[in-house]
């Protein structure tokens, strides 16, 4: 008998709207239910969806015997509540990025994982993509000569006054929320970072608008980034090398018409490799291959918690006006 796993949705955030046709494209997955906060709100977005099983509550899809894993796209700020509550449950986790806002949430996650023995993963689903994992094979590997310099950006015009990104109280920042992405990349590439330096513009909420940064890492490498809700849409990551740089256009929201190309000493690029898989997808079945095979998840948890060590020493470096040491 195929194995197959089933997934609920816990919460009807926009962002499903990405996971759902993953997840019914994807093997050995299934889609069987969603949550909200109230039966009617489930009712119509399983209508909208046409999802089977409708639940009126968080709690009552992690009661339900039917459902083997939940997918979590609440607000920042309950990440880490409802990913314990759900590993506590026996539940499967793919919880949205960020994973949680402090590194003891992140152990309290790890912890309810291990005594539970279930899969848990933070969806930062580009790390999922065969394309991501060919830029750092070519890194390490010496196609581009010695790796020195990491760069990555992210930004998009966010003029939704009500949304939950300009939220304090719901874990919500420009770094918090796009600039995991290319925090994350630097750190796929190079390492773990010794140091860190970040520079933020503030909203009239208190979150972050924009953030830049430089992280140092122990073997002399650097890297840059830069992201904001306030500049027009824009994400493309770099790696150079002394031999050659590597580029990515669209590396965060990957699809058929993002490229990566070598480009060497002589200015040839070459392009590398094929964007046309989808990342969501290749998360999904990454985390049904970790259930049913014991496959290594491509993030695991403690490259999530390492992630947001990074981001959280970020913002203590942009409110002290100082380098901060990781």
């Amino acid at each position: 008998m195929t194995q197959v796993l089933r997934w609920g949705l816990l919460s009807t955030a926009r962002i499903n709207r990405r996971l759902i046709p993953a997840m019914r494209c994807a093997r050995r997955t299934k889609l069987v239910a969603v949550a909200s906060r109230t039966q009617a709100s489930a009712d119509a977005y399983a209508a909208e969806w046409k999802i089977p099983c409708v639940l009126g509550s968080y709690q009552a899809l992690l009661d339900d015997t039917g459902i083997d894993a939940v997918y979590i796209s609440l607000p920042n700020s309950l990440h880490a509540e409802w990913a314990v509550r759900a590993a506590q449950a026996g539940k499967h986790v793919l919880c949205e990025k960020p994973l949680a806002q402090s590194v003891a949430d992140c152990d309290r996650i790890q912890a309810a994982a291990g005594a539970a023995g279930v899969v848990v993963a933070e969806a930062i689903m580009y790390l999922y993509h065969p394309l991501l994992h060919e830029a750092r094979r070519l890194a390490h590997t010496g196609a581009l000569g010695e790796v020195g310099f990491v760069r990555g950006s992210f930004s998009f015009i966010l003029d939704r006054p009500d949304n939950v990104r300009w939220k304090p109280e719901l874990g919500g920042g420009a770094l918090w929320d796009v600039g995991i992405y290319p925090v994350s990349f630097c750190r796929w590439i190079l390492g773990e970072p010794d140091r860190v330096f970040a520079w933020q513009t503030l909203a009239g909420s208190g979150v972050d608008a924009a953030t830049a940064g430089v992280l140092h890492f122990p073997g002399g490498e650097m890297a840059a980034f830069d992201c904001s809700f306030r500049h027009a849409f824009r994400t493309q990551v770099e790696v150079a090398g002394s031999e050659a740089t590597l580029i990515i256009d669209r590396p965060f929201l990957l699809r058929p018409d993002s490229r990566m190309v070598l480009r060497d000493n002589q200015d040839h690029e070459e392009p590398i490799g094929d964007p046309r898989p989808d990342p969501y997808q290749c998360e999904v079945e990454a985390i049904a291959a970790a259930v049913f095979d014991g496959a290594p998840l491509p993030v695991p948890l403690s490259s999530s918690r390492s992630n947001v060590a990074a981001l959280v020493a970020l913002y203590e470096s942009a409110r002290l006006g100082t380098p901060v040491t990781l």
